[in-house]
């Protein structure tokens, strides 16, 4: 879906690609963006890694332009981190580059977006109870299957991506009432029936 015009979202190219593409790199980048700003010992606490490993892919994440310090929340020598952009763009092209290093890059980075898709749910799932019911009756894991080409998959992505980008813009306010973050996840992958 097209966000190259968002300030927001992150183009991936070769070079970025290559510095997010690891599974711990994703989560951290992941965790700043839902969880806000955060120091490498709370990250690895959350996330059951040591300190140290969460501190070196923070720099790295940071050599990418993907995180930033936070100096407005830390206290004495404690280093804060917060993401730059609210998103990542993928460009299919790079599973198709010449450099045998890239193309890995790129499928660890689709294989890892799915896996967090998958923790994603499984936690919602484990977790369901523990919300109202009106929080409940709001979620949704729907699936279907059509026929379509090419460019009317392509035109149906876009038009999902336009319908999200339009309820963003309400921006409601974490004060508010009953506001909480609401992950959605879109698939429009091609299947055989054989």
């Amino acid at each position: 879906m097209d966000g190259s015009q968002d300030p927001q979202l992150h183009s991936l190219d070769a070079r970025s690609l290559r510095g997010l593409a690891h599974p711990l790199r994703m989560r951290l980048l992941n965790a700043l963006r839902h969880g806000g700003p955060a120091t490498a010992s709370q990250l690895a606490a959350k996330l059951g890694e040591s300190s140290g490993a969460t501190s070196y892919h923070l720099r790295q994440l940071a050599a990418h332009g993907f995180v930033e310090d936070a100096p407005e929340r830390g206290k004495g020598r404690e280093r804060w981190w917060r993401a730059v952009h609210r998103g990542v763009l993928f460009d299919g092209t790079l599973l198709e580059d010449r450099d045998p290093e890239v193309r890995g890059a790129a499928d660890l980075y689709l294989h890892e977006a799915a896996n967090t898709h998958t923790r994603e749910v499984a936690t919602w799932l484990g977790t369901r109870h523990d919300w109202s019911e009106q929080w409940r009756r709001s979620s949704d894991m729907s699936d279907w299957t059509l026929s379509l080409t090419p460019e009317l998959a392509r035109e149906l992505g876009e038009k999902m991506y336009e319908l999200i980008e339009s309820y963003r813009s309400l921006a409601l306010d974490e004060g508010t009432p009953d506001v909480e973050q609401v992950r959605i996840h879109t698939h429009v992958i091609p299947t055989r029936t054989d």
